[in-house]
């Protein structure tokens, strides 16, 4: 199947291959604020840039799981940030090994040793940080590498994450690159499995390829900074997260909400944070209420196709760059429940307010 569409950026062309789910309900498309690379594949099932159903999301993790058979222990699983942070948590969750650790790359800096470091060439964000996590010892003999990230278009981000691993532990036996849609041409595929050195198999929900012809006359105005600080962290955020490795599934304080019975709610993580606001997204749906899901990001997109409205405002992470929430300021919810790792709040960052929402702590 070959669908094009044309964007402010350019003219993107797909072609799809082979798919779980149908192209439609996995992801729509619309432009970067960016000459580098100036569309986005925009998912319907992330939870990122659309609000998703939390049991559409559980759905994607325990298929994406399930494709994960036979893997030689330990097993280190890695989710991208910050976009797949929250992807990364769920499909490691639904893999219930006891022989897995969980790991999240971050974009901030904590005092403690950094493992590994390396770059995202596309990005607009492009420096990921690896730390080394609390289970050293798990983490440096895995025998199977789990990268879980939302989309692949190069491989060159996962790639250059594997290798720079593979150098830290030279006893690595399988890398598997997981994704919800794998968009590799062959010749990108045997390149990624070259430079791993091991053997790599590739997952997804949906394979195929793309073109882009790039507008010569696209013109996305000033593109906002989306780096953050050199300062550490540690004071803002929680001792205990995927940044330093989890070794089991996650369990939640459900705070007060007071919601009434016909309620339609959204629950909204922050950035990175993303998997425990979407198990109190969980919780509440498995309790009958009308429940939506998604987080912020500090992707500058621009609004248009598959991206309906936007509202922007200063990160809660203390870095004082833009972060935005995709599609919800044209939708009814009778409740926002906001979620945060970070405390305190910074006082330029007013999203509570702007969105009337609830705020928790999580």
């Amino acid at each position: 199947m070959n669908v094009t569409v044309r964007l402010p950026a350019g003219t993107l062309t797909v072609h799809v291959e082979r798919a779980d789910l149908p192209l439609a309900e996995l992801c729509g498309f619309a432009s970067r604020r960016s000459l580098k690379r100036g569309f986005v594949f925009v998912s319907k099932v992330l939870g990122k840039h659309s609000p998703v159903r939390p049991r559409v999301m559980t759905d994607v993790h325990a298929r994406l799981a399930s494709k994960l058979t036979d893997l030689p222990g330990p097993v280190l699983v890695i989710g991208m940030a910050e976009t797949a942070t929250g992807l990364g948590q769920g499909v490691f969750e639904h893999l219930a090994r006891p022989d897995a650790l969980f790991l999240q790359t971050t974009r901030y800096r904590l005092d403690r040793p950094l493992a590994l470091d390396f770059e995202e060439p596309h990005s607009h964000a492009p420096d990921h940080l690896l730390y080394v996590p609390t289970d050293a010892d798990l983490f440096r003999c895995a025998k199977s590498l789990v990268l879980i990230d939302d989309e692949l278009s190069t491989g060159r981000t996962l790639a250059n994450l594997a290798t720079a691993y593979r150098r830290l532990n030279p006893g690595l036996a399988e890398v598997h690159v997981v994704s919800l849609t794998d968009w590799l041409a062959d010749d990108l595929r045997a390149a990624v499995t070259d430079r791993v050195g091991s053997t790599t198999r590739f997952h997804s929900l949906l394979s195929g390829t793309f073109a882009f012809a790039a507008d010569a006359a696209f013109d996305p105005g000033p593109v906002p900074s989306a780096v953050g600080g050199e300062d550490f962290k540690d004071d803002l955020l929680p001792a205990a997260s995927a940044r330093v490795g989890v070794r089991g599934p996650t369990a939640i304080n459900v705070p007060p909400l007071d919601l009434r019975p016909d309620d339609r709610v959204l629950v909204l993580g922050t950035g990175e944070f993303a998997h425990r606001p979407y198990l109190l997204a969980r919780h509440l749906e498995t309790r009958g209420y009308d429940v939506h899901f998604q987080t912020t990001t500090r992707s500058p997109l621009m609004v248009g196709d598959a991206l309906m409205s936007v509202v922007e405002t200063v990160d809660n992470y203390g870095d004082g760059i833009p972060n935005y929430v995709y599609n919800v300021a044209d939708r009814h919810y009778d409740r926002i429940v906001l979620c945060y790792e970070t405390r305190p709040l910074p006082v330029a960052h007013t999203l509570p307010t702007q969105l009337n929402a609830t705020t928790v702590f999580l």
